[in-house]
């Protein structure tokens, strides 16, 4: 949202993000509460016993401990994540979902994140076991692997089951579209329009996949509330994000923080899984404390991951700008996604260097020298 908004609708957007922010770290404090519960008290202890005594395949002990762990965790924060994700969306008008419709996509989610989570899970047990202290190596090596695959099937057979994609109608949008790609020298497989508008009235659109499986998605929302010419600037900005390598760079970066993130980890979990008393770092109840130290590095990092984020959409306006010289029609689109979305223009400094993987469209806006109020 930029300065051009009315009064009204800025209010709305600085409550609203307050109230998601508020809910978000309320959440994470919760599930930080229970991992450092279960690691410190003797429930925890007891819970990891009763998983072990399941079966004698410690692997089905180690799912089972998870599963418990996960239901407490959901029974914590559930109620904040249907206020936040429902309630609160229906209060600003952003959603279009039913009640019903908010849980089947939560159990959609759930139901394919479940056995992927299971996966990594015992990768982790059985690397645990089998190369000791070293077992962040092979642990990242796993992860990384696995990101990059998802980043290549989710157009292709993940995004599907959330939304239905239809390719793009002939006409001079998609030709826009299809010449800036041409002229840049991106070859996509394909562009498509999907129903973003069955869950939020809130746009958006990306440039998604690697290799074969890489296309243009467009929400339904900004091909009909947006011009063409706004499209093209929002598309040349993805664009922009593909011809910096950002996508590349990103998993670079990804790859170095996890390698980063497991070795300092493992390090202090087995200092203080020794400390607190846990014949073994491969013991179920001393699981939690990994938890924690992987969570505390993503909290200390994150800054500085979106720090790089806001330097790359910086210089993706920029390019968005560059290639199609039609900066007040960038300007308008990034005003009218904030209005649409409620994003917070002007976010207190440092929630904007914690939180925002995007500058705020205030100063984005400023950066691109239009001249609109």
């Amino acid at each position: 949202m930029s300065p051009r908004s009315s009064p009204p609708r800025t209010v709305d957007a600085k409550a609203y993000n307050r109230i998601k922010l508020a809910a978000g770290i309320t959440a994470s404090l919760l599930s930080f509460a229970l991992l450092a519960t279960l690691a410190t008290t003797a429930a925890g202890r007891s819970l990891g016993a009763w998983c072990s005594s399941l079966s004698a395949n410690p692997y089905a002990g180690l799912l089972a401990f998870a599963c418990a762990v996960g239901a407490l965790r959901a029974a914590l924060t559930l109620p904040l994540a249907w206020y936040s994700g429902f309630l609160v969306e229906h209060r600003f008008g952003l959603s279009n979902q039913s009640a019903g419709a908010w849980a089947r996509e939560r159990l959609k989610g759930l139901a394919l994140a479940a056995p992927l989570g299971a996966g990594v899970f015992c990768i982790l047990y059985f690397c645990l076991g089998r190369f000791g202290p070293l077992w962040w190596i092979p642990v990242g090596t796993a992860l990384t692997l696995i990101s990059v695959v998802l980043v290549r099937l989710a157009p292709v057979l993940i995004m599907p089951l959330f939304y239905r994609f239809t390719p793009l109608a002939e006409g001079t949008l998609k030709d826009r579209i299809t010449n800036l790609a041409e002229s840049a020298g991106v070859h996509v497989e394909g562009i498509f329009s999907f129903d973003l508008s069955k869950n939020t009235r809130k746009a958006n659109a990306a440039f998604t996949g690697l290799g074969r499986s890489r296309r243009i998605i467009l929400g339904d929302t900004l091909v009909r509330g947006f011009s063409e010419e706004e499209i093209e600037t929002v598309f040349a900005h993805e664009l922009g994000h593909y011809r910096f390598g950002h996508i590349r760079s990103g998993i670079v970066t990804g790859t170095v923080s996890t390698f980063a993130g497991l070795f300092v980890a493992a390090r202090l979990y087995e200092a203080s899984a020794a400390a607190l008393g846990f014949p073994s770092t491969t013991d179920l109840a001393a699981l939690p404390l990994l938890a924690i130290w992987l969570s505390l590095f993503g909290l200390v990092t994150s800054p500085v991951a979106n720090m790089i984020s806001r330097r790359h959409e910086r210089q993706a306006d920029a390019y968005a700008v560059r290639t199609t010289g039609k900066r007040d029609a960038f300007a308008s689109a990034l005003r009218k996604l904030s209005e649409m979305n409620l994003a917070d223009p002007t976010p207190h400094p440092f929630v904007e260097f914690m939180f925002y993987s995007h500058p705020p469209v205030a100063k984005r806006i400023r950066a691109l020298g239009t001249g609109i109020p």
